[in-house]
């Protein structure tokens, strides 16, 4: 016969085995992995359940950012690097093929003078204009003109982009202005520049003073009736959200319409930039002493076609290194 002792221990540990709460401690393992299971499906879409608590929806929110930070830190995949590779190859390849056009296209320049398919007198040849470049090089004429027609389209350029985008912030600003104005800057803007060029040398001298306002003309209207279009097509909430804030017509200004066009004025003044080019080699033809218009005209004049054919492939050479600053200019803002 058993100890009542015995008995009751007995009992007593049958009556602990089957508490709740040894029963939730056992099953706390697969109630976790179950509550972790239906918010992983919630925060993916993949679960039917609409009815979470507002708890369940910040561990969503968690467990979403969680996995943003993994997917961020996690390294490029194989397929990823393999059309990195493929991008880098094509731009070599565009790089080559631009590089084999020219050296081909210099190749035959010269064979065809040196065979006398075309009269070297007239069509010049790469080297002759070599030699032309080494002999003003050694007198350093070609430095004093090349940085002469260097230093008129700088300065007429930053006088385009002051006063143009001054001239847009204006007729931004008063709506009657700009009704007023804006007949006059499209007739001005539609006149041929190469006109105005004699009448700016009478006006104001054969002087550098004469040719940079000629690569002012050449841009600045242009200039002004784009930027003033790209103010107008600023979202209209964004401004009605700087006055609801209480901010002034000012703050608009300098908070939504300026950096909201900035990616416009930096394509115009990609734009300008050759614009002011062309208006400073305009004034250099008629009234100017020095610069590489000079001496285009120069060489005309005296069929020394070696010099004009040299200015013509500075002038190129100065147009590509001044829109590639711009492009890095633009790269560097987008950043």
């Amino acid at each position: 016969m058993n100890d009542p002792d015995t008995i009751l221990s007995q009992k007593n540990s049958a009556y602990a085995d089957n508490t709740p709460d040894n029963h939730i401690d056992k099953g706390t393992d697969k109630i976790t992995n179950n509550s972790m299971d239906r918010i992983t499906d919630k925060c993916t879409g993949k679960s039917a359940d609409k009815h979470i608590d507002k708890n369940t929806d910040n561990t969503c929110a968690d467990f979403q950012n969680t996995e943003y930070v993994k997917a961020e830190s996690a390294p490029p995949s194989l397929c990823q690097l393999q059309y990195l590779k493929e991008q880098q190859q094509r731009q070599h390849r565009i790089q080559t093929i631009r590089l084999l056009i020219f050296v081909l296209f210099l190749f035959l320049w010269e064979g065809a003078v040196r065979l006398e398919w075309i009269d070297g007198f007239i069509f010049s040849s790469p080297s002759r204009l070599l030699k032309t470049f080494q002999s003003m090089w050694a007198d350093r004429s070609i430095l004093i003109h090349t940085g002469t027609t260097l230093a008129e389209t700088l300065t007429s350029f930053t006088l385009v982009v002051l006063l143009g985008t001054s001239l847009a912030v204006l007729l931004w600003y008063s709506n009657a202005l700009s009704e007023i104005l804006e007949p006059y800057l499209v007739i001005l803007n539609s006149l041929p520049k190469s006109a105005l060029a004699p009448l700016l040398i009478v006006w104001l001298g054969a002087n550098m003073r004469t040719i940079i306002v000629s690569g002012i003309s050449v841009a600045i209207f242009g200039t002004v009736l784009n930027l003033y279009t790209g103010f107008g097509e600023i979202d209209p909430d964004k401004i009605k959200l700087i006055y609801t804030l209480g901010g002034t017509k000012k703050d608009a200004l300098f908070k939504v319409v300026l950096p909201g066009t900035l990616p416009l004025l930096i394509s115009i003044m990609k734009v300008n930039i050759g614009l002011c080019l062309v208006g400073v080699i305009i004034g250099e033809f008629i009234g100017a002493r020095q610069g590489l218009g000079y001496l285009i005209i120069y060489g005309s004049q005296v069929f020394q076609l070696n010099l004009v054919l040299l200015s013509i492939v500075i002038l190129c050479i100065i147009a590509v290194l001044l829109y590639g600053t711009l492009n890095l200019l633009e790269k560097r803002c987008v950043r």
